[in-house]
């Protein structure tokens, strides 16, 4: 999507292929091409991210300072994550160097990311975030470079066989969400940013709703850098609250611009009956529901669903003690930010890769063998042990790479974002939306 948040246009047609025969095609494809044509998946002579003692080379990149949504903790986490692994003896004896890259929310910005790693031989792409797979994953696989552990905004991250996810993305909060309201909302309102990373949201709410036996969710689209979101809001409210017999729910998932949306929101639904409201982590978290009122504001009572543990929970201690010990004072960096989150797991399974290969050589090649030679890598809890097979189980409904579809389920209670503990998964609030998704109508 441009910076005006009109939708994009492909340059070049795709082939006209159901969606999951495509996307196995593409990573059958990768994976041959990287098979046949070694030289051009990372094998160049002297493309080792730094050999002997030299700096392990990685990149890291996010929007920042767009119209739209803004990812800066991801860079500054990744930074700070190397200051502390340097600070300590690096890995294997060697230092870690963190290049970052600001790919402006655009496509133009997203290849030109994408080709500077290319460029500057790294090893891998290590916890970011970007909108235009369709820019940068080419660049990465013509490279041979892994893409470890993005946000998970597009599908494109979990078809490209050079992608290692670490968490389920929209596909996995959307549906655990859906799964979360079916029992509790009337009918339910969708708002979601006109764009193509935005088409991909309203069938993967769907899932989780019928998984509940709920109908589908009103769809409704928005400019993802609006200023304003009042005739959405009324809309959303309008639908929402047609059956008198049940409470609706308004889902608004825009990004950075949810919060602008419930500023709208918060007028309009004076004149309208009580409704539900729920998102996503991403698009709102505690730092949003206390400066929106906290308690009395707009949020409490919401649902929110998140691929981690609450910012709280015990099992982020060792990810607050390096940005205590490195980036204290740093306001990028909220240790309750998704974008964050991801970044600080996606470092830990590079960490992994690195151990596992140990005095040998360090490239894209080794890094990307590594991940797929059955390297399964503990986190600490904060998922499930992650590790990348050729094709995953959601490969049938082309979401062959997507490994973990578990999530959790939150709830803004007095105003501090808890664990809901109830209404998906088990007692701990945990949930694994793989047979949701396997069932899912993705366009």
């Amino acid at each position: 999507m441009s910076m005006t948040g009109r939708r994009r246009t492909r340059d070049t047609p795709r082939p006209a292929l159901p969606r999951p025969v495509r996307a196995t095609a593409l990573a059958a494809g990768a994976v041959a091409l990287c098979a046949s044509l070694t030289a051009a998946c990372g094998v160049i002579p002297g493309a080792t991210g730094g050999s002997g003692d030299d700096p392990i080379k990685v990149m890291t990149w996010a929007p920042q300072d767009t119209d739209a949504t803004n990812k800066p903790g991801m860079p500054a986490m990744a930074l700070a994550y190397a200051k502390w692994v340097n600070a300590h003896g690096g890995i294997n004896g060697r230092d870690l160097e963190v290049l970052t890259c600001n790919d402006q929310n655009d496509s133009v910005g997203a290849a030109k990311c994408a080709r500077r790693a290319a460029s500057e031989n790294v090893v891998a792409v290590v916890g970011s975030y970007s909108q235009f797979g369709d820019s940068y994953l080419a660049p990465l696989e013509g490279a041979g470079i892994p893409y470890v552990g993005g946000y998970g905004v597009t599908n494109d991250e979990f078809t490209g066989a050079l992608s290692y996810p670490v968490n389920g993305g929209q596909p996995a909060l959307l549906a655990g969400l859906g799964k979360a309201l079916a029992a509790d909302c009337g009918k339910v309102a969708l708002v979601r940013p006109d764009s193509i990373a935005g088409d991909e949201l309203p069938a993967m709410l769907d899932s989780g709703l019928k998984s509940g036996g709920h109908a589908n969710a009103d769809d409704q689209l928005a400019a993802e850098d609006a200023t304003e979101y009042g005739g959405q809001a009324d809309r959303a409210l309008r639908r929402a609250t047609e059956d008198v017999t049940r409470k609706g729910c308004v889902v608004p998932a825009l990004g950075d611009r949810t919060d602008t949306f419930m500023d709208s929101f918060r007028r309009a639904r004076e004149s309208y009956p009580d409704v539900r409201t729920a998102t996503v982590l991403g698009s709102v978290d505690q730092t949003v529901v206390n400066a929106t009122g906290g308690a009395s504001g707009p949020y409490e009572g919401a649902y929110i669903t998140s691929w981690y543990p609450v910012a709280s929970d015990p099992r982020w201690e060792p990810m607050k003690k390096v940005i205590n010990e490195e980036a204290f004072g740093d306001n990028r960096i909220d240790p309750a930010d998704a974008g964050v989150q991801t970044t600080w797991i996606a470092y830990t399974v590079l960490k992994a890769v690195l151990e596992k290969i140990g005095a040998g050589e360090v490239s894209a090649d080794t890094v990307r063998r590594t991940l797929n030679g059955g390297l399964r890598v503990s986190t600490g809890g904060l998922t499930p042990t992650l590790y990348w097979p050729y094709e995953g189980k959601l490969a049938g409904v082309g979401f062959p790479r997507l490994v973990n579809a578990h999530v959790t389920l939150q709830v803004v209670r007095d105003g501090k974002l808890v664990a809901a503990r109830k209404g998906i998964g088990g007692a701990d609030g945990i949930a694994d939306l793989t047979s949701v998704l396997e069932h899912a109508e993705v366009p």
